[in-house]
């Protein structure tokens, strides 16, 4: 009976309170122009040069040297806790973002595809830094891309018809 009680009392302590919650990732924030600064960075890191691309290594700065450690670093994310910042997957939870309409779209906001297809840019993310034609049919963005590393160029990502590119507003991110 004590048994009973004492699941019953728990079950109640629950459902009024609510149960425990996953713990809210620590993250420091970073507004849109030092995000953007950080961004660059990468682009002569490496003696001048841009920081190769590598989803096994770890750049000087403790970030993983692929798509999502690049926005981690430039979002100040955290290269500890996971080592080297959040994964593409991890990146489009409400853990770090949330989603935004294209029409929407600021200054370090993010195009996401983190779908698990094979092909050549499946599970990618980039950094959106502005339109480059009036029309919106093209934008500037930082990237970390295979076999060429950081990269600072126009792209279309997001805005063809049934792209697997989503955007989205990191929660970190002010101003």
């Amino acid at each position: 009976m004590k048994f009973i009680s004492a699941v019953l009392a728990t079950f109640l302590a629950f459902a009024l309170v609510g149960g425990p919650t996953a713990a809210a990732v620590p993250v420091e924030q970073v507004s849109r122009g030092e995000l953007l600064l950080r961004a660059a960075s990468w682009l002569t890191a490496d003696n001048g040069g841009r920081v190769p691309y590598s989803m096994e290594k770890y750049w000087t700065d403790g970030y993983r040297q692929d798509c999502s450690g690049f926005v981690s670093m430039a979002a100040k994310l955290g290269a500890v806790d996971p080592r080297g910042g959040p994964n593409t997957e991890a990146l489009v939870t409400g853990s770090y973002t949330t989603p935004v309409e294209i029409a929407d779209l600021l200054p370090g906001d993010l195009f996401i595809d983190s779908v698990d297809q094979p092909g050549p840019d499946f599970r990618h993310v980039v950094i959106f830094e502005r339109w480059t034609k009036a029309d919106r049919s093209e934008y500037l963005a930082y990237e970390q891309r295979g076999s060429f590393g950081t990269d600072h160029r126009a792209l279309t990502y997001g805005l063809e018809p049934n792209s697997e590119y989503k955007p989205f507003r990191l929660r970190n991110v002010v101003g």
